[in-house]
């Protein structure tokens, strides 16, 4: 289970401070350890920092195949949630998406953040 490693903690803090290359590089260490279904979500995860990493570097092409990509893997059926809100990540994500396949600025909507289930 990646949630009770300790470095699932410090992945998400990462991602959550927009530090999205040093929280794949965490998610990925844990994506290798992890089999599925937990390392698909993990791996979606992965994809919506790295997207969020392209958008950084101004590649809206890559943003936009990775978080479909993302979405895909997420809103499967039987994707853990890893005691994550996941809708809402998908939710934000979709947002973006959206405004990148429309060619508006991605960044008029909400950054994506992990946030704990509760």
């Amino acid at each position: 289970m990646p949630e009770a490693d300790p470095r699932f903690e410090q992945a998400i803090e990462l991602f959550n401070t927009q530090e999205w290359y040093a929280a794949h590089d965490v998610f990925e260490e844990l994506w290798h350890e992890t089999v599925d279904p937990e390392r698909r979500s993990l791996q979606g995860i992965l994809q919506v920092a790295v997207a969020q990493l392209h958008l950084q570097r101004g590649n809206n092409r890559g943003a936009t195949i990775l978080f479909g990509e993302a979405l895909g893997r997420l809103q499967r059926p039987g994707t853990p949630d890893l005691g994550l809100d996941l809708d809402s990540l998908c939710r934000c994500v979709h947002s973006r998406l959206t405004a990148l396949q429309q060619e508006r600025d991605p960044e008029e909507c909400t950054v994506p953040v992990l946030h704990l289930k509760g």
